[in-house]
Order: C-alpha cells, then structure tokens, then sequence
C-alpha cells in the first residue's frame, strides 16, 4: 500500500467526514479509498467504439433564453441515437430531464458532455450500459421486420464477458 498525502479545502474535509460518519468508515483513509475506487468503476472507461445504452439526466432552467429550441434540435439532429426522453417539471421554470441513447461509447459520452455544458443545463449524469447486438436474424409472429436483438454485457471487455459467460 502506498502512502499519498492530500490537501482539502475545509470545506471538503467537513464533507468527508460527515460521509465517514454515515457510510461507517474507520477513518478517512478508508473513506477516501472508498470514494476513489466508486469513482474508477463510474468511469466510462471503453473503447470509443463500443456499443452502448446511454442513461442522460439533466435539470433545465426553462427560462434560459433559447434552450428550448436547442434541445429539441438536438435530439432532431440526433434521431436515430435517441430512444426515448422524459421531462418531470419540478417547479415553475425547472424540469428534471432524462433520455435513453443508443449508439457508440465515444459519440454518446461526447454528446453528453457537449449537452452539459449548455447554459441552463445543471445537474448532468451519464449512466452507461455496455451492449451487443448479437443473434440470427429473425421476425416475431406477425412482425413484417427482421431484427437482431440487444444483449446486455457485463463490461466493456469483450474477454471478461467469454470469462463470464456472457457472451
């Protein structure tokens, strides 16, 4: 084990305690570990051409000059990447909103980040879900359309996958 010292702002030492308190940590090195390696296993740490599901949610100041119109454009822009989107007003002029993409790892990460930077967008998150598309071509009864399904994969790692039978 190696030995590192940190500097914190008494802000975030306060912070760290209080998350020492309630999580049960021993001390801070224990919580600091703790939080580091949650930190590392959020990483969106995959080839940029790996296929994924993407989770966004995000808060909207409705009132941001423009945004609306821009958002919408967006996902016009974007049709083919976005399933589905939800918006929660949670008061007069914010919204809580959430979308499901598709696509590859590197153009949904980079389109969220570019979302989160938008003035009047607050609170962004990008969820992944590593995919394959995998299977014979087939059509349900009654389904005119072939198709291949989605298959939820344990990582990014191909190998890891085959090691876990997931493949």
């Amino acid at each position: 084990m190696k030995r590192i010292t940190i500097t914190l702002s008494d802000d975030i030492a306060d912070a760290l305690d209080h998350y020492m308190n309630e999580s049960g940590a021993q001390n801070r090195s224990e919580a600091i570990r703790d939080l580091v390696r949650r930190a590392m296993l959020d990483l969106k740490n995959g080839p940029e051409d790996a296929d994924c599901i993407g989770v966004v949610s995000y808060t909207v100041d409705q009132t941001a000059r423009s945004l609306a119109t821009r958002l919408a454009k967006r996902r016009l822009d974007a049709h083919d990447r976005h399933v589905a989107a939800v918006s929660v007003p949670l008061d007069h002029s914010t919204a809580l909103e959430i979308e499901v993409t598709r696509g590859k790892l590197g153009e949904v990460g980079a389109a969220a980040q570019k979302l989160f930077l938008e003035r009047g967008v607050a609170h962004g998150a990008l969820s992944v879900v590593p995919v394959a598309t995998g299977g014979a071509m087939h059509a349900h009864e009654g389904q005119a359309e072939p198709h291949r399904h989605l298959h939820v994969r344990q990582s990014f790692n191909p190998a890891r996958d085959e090691e876990e039978g997931q493949v």
